[in-house]
C-alpha cells in the first residue's frame, strides 16, 4: 500500500454483512477508510466485499459478536492487516419481537448476549488499540433504549446499551477515546424478518439515514465527541 492508504483510518464494524453495518461499510470505504467487518454468515460478508469492489481496503472476518475470543481475534486480525485501529462500530444486534408474557427465555438469552455482551466485549478487546490512536467507539442502540416499549426484552437490552455507552465514555475519555450512542427508530432492514407481521406500518428510516449519522460521529475533528444521536423518521411517536 502507498503511504496515503497506510495512513487512512481503520474502522471495525460488527454485523457488517447487512443493513446498517453494510451501508456504513460502503460509506466509510467511499470516504477513504479501510474497513474490517464481522458477521456469522460468510456469504453475506463476501457479498459486501464483491459489491463494494474494495479489494485490500476491506477485511472480512467470520465470527460471533457475542463471543469474546472471536471478537478479540477480529480486532487482532484488523490490526495485523492494516497496522492500526481507529474506530469500532458495535452494530450487531437482533430482536425476538415478543414480550415478557409470551416470549421464549432461551431466545432472550441469545438476544441479550448479542445486544449487550457483544458491545461490551468489543470495547474490552479494542480499547488498548483505540487508546493508542485516540480513536472512537460507536454503539448502535435504539429508540427502544430511550423510551420503554412495555414488557419488551429488546427494549431492555437497548436500555442496557444506552447505559453501556455512558459507562464506557466515562471510562475511556481520559484515554482520549470518544464514545457515541447512535439510537435509531424503526429502520427498514432484515431486522424485521423474524417478526410475524414483518415491518410495522408507519414511517421508517433507511439504513443510509443511520449510516450517515454514524459517519458524522466518526468523522468529527480530533478532540470532539458526539455523545448521543437519536434519529427517528418524522411521524414515529415512540
Amino acid at each position: 500500500m502507498d503511504s496515503e492508504k497506510t495512513d487512512a483510518p481503520v474502522t471495525l464494524i460488527t454485523g457488517g454483512g447487512t443493513g446498517i453495518g453494510a451501508t456504513t461499510t460502503r460509506r466509510l470505504l467511499a470516504r477513504g477508510h479501510r474497513v474490517a467487518i464481522t458477521g456469522r454468515r460468510k456469504e453475506r460478508l463476501e457479498q459486501v466485499a464483491t459489491e463494494t469492489g474494495a479489494g485490500p481496503e476491506l477485511l472480512t472476518v467470520v465470527g460471533d459478536a457475542a463471543d469474546y475470543e472471536s471478537v478479540r481475534a477480529a480486532v487482532e486480525a484488523t490490526i495485523e492487516e492494516f497496522g492500526r485501529l481507529d474506530n469500532v462500530v458495535a452494530n450487531a444486534g437482533l430482536s425476538t419481537h415478543d414480550d415478557l408474557v409470551d416470549g421464549d427465555p432461551e431466545q432472550w438469552r441469545e438476544m441479550l448476549l448479542t445486544n449487550v455482551l457483544g458491545p461490551a466485549v468489543l470495547i474490552k478487546a479494542a480499547l488498548p488499540a483505540l487508546s493508542a490512536t485516540r480513536g472512537r467507539i460507536i454503539l448502535v442502540g435504539s429508540t427502544a433504549g430511550v423510551k420503554n416499549t412495555p414488557g419488551n426484552m429488546y427494549s431492555v437490552s437497548k436500555w442496557a446499551v444506552s447505559a453501556l455507552a455512558e459507562n464506557a465514555r466515562v471510562l475511556a475519555t481520559g484515554s482520549g477515546v470518544g464514545v457515541t450512542l447512535v439510537a435509531p427508530g424503526r429502520v427498514e432492514t432484515s431486522f424485521w424478518d423474524s417478526r410475524e407481521n414483518g415491518i410495522p406500518a408507519g414511517p421508517i428510516l433507511t439504513p443510509e439515514n443511520v449510516a450517515e449519522s454514524i459517519e458524522f460521529a466518526l468523522c468529527q475533528p480530533a478532540g470532539i465527541e458526539i455523545n448521543s444521536v437519536v434519529i427517528r423518521p418524522v411521524g414515529q411517536v415512540h
